[in-house]
């Protein structure tokens, strides 16, 4: 999707020097449920921000659920003239999803999503694991859980918006 250069988000596992802090729970492997409480998947793995120094996105590995839905990717274009611009492929079966659209639950140890139910992550453009995320991708992702048509910064003040805010149940 990008190359290093132009890279902001980091895979935890990428960052050598980098750990999920005293006090947060490391939520990797831990099950996420949409608003209806039906599985999406699970954490597969955090992304960081190196400026803001804190995950900002949990990466999801699909249940294949999901996968199955077959819907095609929301994108502001498609509500707007009917045309999809973009196409899940085989192979894509990771989503992120902002930190502060997550509720974290320790007692159970599972990632529940208040505001996003199954078809509109079946509906979200997907990745293959490990890719490179880009703010073209981070920006069709809110998209897709918002569809509010919001202009979102392109800078990193992108990160101080209340999807990033961490919360816990």
């Amino acid at each position: 999707m990008m190359d290093n250069h132009n890279k902001n988000l980091y895979y935890l596992h990428e960052l050598s020097d980098y750990t999920v802090d005293d006090g947060y729970a490391d939520v990797r492997g831990w099950e996420v449920k949409d608003k209806d409480l039906r599985v999406i998947g699970k954490v597969d793995n955090l992304l960081v921000n190196k400026k803001t120094e804190r995950v900002v996105y949990l990466d999801v590995e699909l249940d294949t659920s999901i996968i199955d839905a077959n819907h095609q990717p929301y994108s502001s274009a498609s509500r707007n003239d009917g045309v999809h611009e973009f196409l899940n492929e085989d192979g894509e079966n990771h989503l992120i999803i902002p930190i502060g659209l997550a509720i974290l639950n320790e007692d159970d140890k599972k990632v529940y999503t208040k505001s996003i139910d199954h078809k509109t992550f079946a509906e979200t453009k997907r990745v293959k694991k490990n890719t490179a995320i880009n703010r073209e991708y981070e920006t069709q992702v809110l998209e897709s859980y918002n569809r509010e048509g919001i202009k979102y910064p392109e800078d990193d003040t992108l990160y101080e918006r209340g999807e990033f805010i961490p919360r816990n149940s």
